[in-house]
């Protein structure tokens, strides 16, 4: 399993430390998972998982892919749960406030720029 934590980490480009922090250990300790020194509790390898998106049949045994495929709508949820969790603080939280806000209206000029830029992008890739 050490390979395998230490292959999220790497992949996420996260110090031990960050990667720790995530999971609510220290740096040192991920370093112990790591290196085979210390075995994951349970609840640490469903942090793991959770914050990752990561299989647990994966990370336990090696098998089959390591990360979990969700619908867009999982996505929209999980994105979601980390802005609030982020505060009002976070620019997304800011962002989506604003745009919570709009009128049906506004959401059409919105959709509508949004093709223009999108027409005006591919325009200058050819």
């Amino acid at each position: 399993m050490e390979q395998r934590i230490r292959t999220v980490r790497k992949n996420l480009k996260l110090t031990q430390t960050e990667f720790g922090a995530r999971i609510g250990v220290k740096g040192n300790t991920v370093t112990g998972y790591e290196t085979g020194l210390r075995t994951p509790s349970d609840a640490i390898i469903l942090s793991i998982c959770r914050e990752f998106n990561v299989s647990e049949h994966w990370l336990r045994t090696g098998e089959g892919d390591m990360l979990v495929s969700h619908s867009p709508s999982q996505n929209l949820a999980a994105f979601f749960g980390s802005v609030l969790a982020g505060g009002e603080q976070d620019f997304r939280f800011r962002l989506l406030s604003v745009l919570a806000r709009l009128s049906p209206d506004q959401w059409l000029l919105l959709e509508t720029i949004s093709h223009e830029l999108h027409k005006e992008v591919h325009h200058e890739k050819t």
